[in-house]
């Protein structure tokens, strides 16, 4: 579960880093995920002082919020970086292979098939 919690921080982060000003309700949708999930994230991103929030007035006259990355949320960031770099890239490298295996059967597979229909 830890690695899920992490993976999701790290798509958080990544988000606010590209758009500071993101709401939650976007990232949400972005992410695929509950308004709530992503409150969570953030509130747990603020306590580990990962990103801080500046409030300010948006152009509709409402209060918004401004994410930023701190010194240690960068550093964390590129630490999960290079983490889930190397994660997926183990996880891709077992896909490749999974995909040849079943390319060998698919053939195999479609030799028999071919036999059987000559023999008919």
């Amino acid at each position: 579960m830890k690695s899920v919690a992490s993976e999701l921080q790290y798509r958080v982060i990544r988000l606010v880093e590209a758009n500071p000003e993101i709401s939650q309700r976007t990232a949400a949708k972005q992410l695929g995920i509950s308004l709530g999930r992503v409150n969570y994230c953030v509130r747990a991103l603020i306590h580990r002082g990962w990103i801080k929030v500046i409030n300010f007035k948006n152009s509709q006259n409402k209060a918004a919020y401004r994410y930023l990355l701190t010194p240690r949320g960068i550093r964390e960031k590129s630490n999960l970086t290079v983490h889930f770099l190397r994660i997926k890239t183990f996880e891709y490298e077992r896909l490749k292979e999974e995909i040849e295996e079943m390319k060998k059967e698919a053939g195999k597979q479609g030799s028999r098939n071919n036999t059987r229909q000559q023999r008919e």
